[in-house]
């Protein structure tokens, strides 16, 4: 248990490998794309 170990965390740390113990953190969407600052309002 500790940096050797596949299973654990800190395993994953030392590895530098991701899985279920240690998910990749997912890039938030900016607000620059939310509100589409370039684009013009369309009319229906």
């Amino acid at each position: 248990m500790g940096k050797g170990d596949k299973k654990t965390k800190r395993g994953k740390i030392n590895r530098g490998t991701f899985g279920a113990r240690r998910p990749r953190i997912k890039k938030k969407q900016s607000v620059e794309n939310k509100i589409s600052i370039g684009a013009k309002a369309e009319a229906k």
